[in-house]
């Protein structure tokens, strides 16, 4: 029974991974950094709904604030329900990212920052590269662990 729940959830992996890809070649961002910022926003979680201090909310995957909501309704008819539609928010998170390091002109902590909100006092930005620095020193231990193992 556990084998038939994992193979169940391989598509749907693989689909969001492929999200993240598409996002990425899109909007010029890496779909690791995109990757990580969803891990570390929702932990994955599509369905997320976190109210905030000030009367926002953030929605789904990527937690697109709600203060975006008229823009997202306005120049491209994409509303509040919309946002739990993983390919969407990863697409949305993917355009909101990219205007904040477009507007931090490569400093990449403080464009990852904007992306959570305030800038002043937020650790956030940090806090994401280092678990991308993390997550891709992961990867490539797994993947020079593999070459190995196909050599031998």
């Amino acid at each position: 029974m556990k084998q038939i729940i994992f193979l169940f959830f391989i598509p749907l992996f693989l689909h969001a991974k492929s999200y993240y890809v598409e996002a990425g070649e899109m909007f010029n961002v890496e779909p690791q950094l995109l990757w990580v910022i969803a891990k570390t926003e929702s932990s994955f979680d599509a369905k997320a709904l976190n109210k905030n201090k000030n009367g926002t909310y953030d929605i789904g995957i990527m937690q697109i604030n709600s203060i975006h909501l008229p823009e997202l309704k306005e120049k491209y008819n994409i509303k509040k329900e919309d946002l739990y539609n993983p390919r969407v928010n990863i697409h949305i998170g993917a355009m909101i990212l990219k205007r904040c390091l477009d507007k931090h002109k490569g400093n990449l902590t403080n464009g990852v920052t904007c992306y959570n909100g305030r800038i002043k006092d937020n650790p956030y930005g940090k806090k994401v590269l280092e678990e991308l620095s993390l997550a891709l020193e992961t990867y490539n231990i797994k993947e020079n662990n593999n070459v190995a193992s196909k050599n031998d």
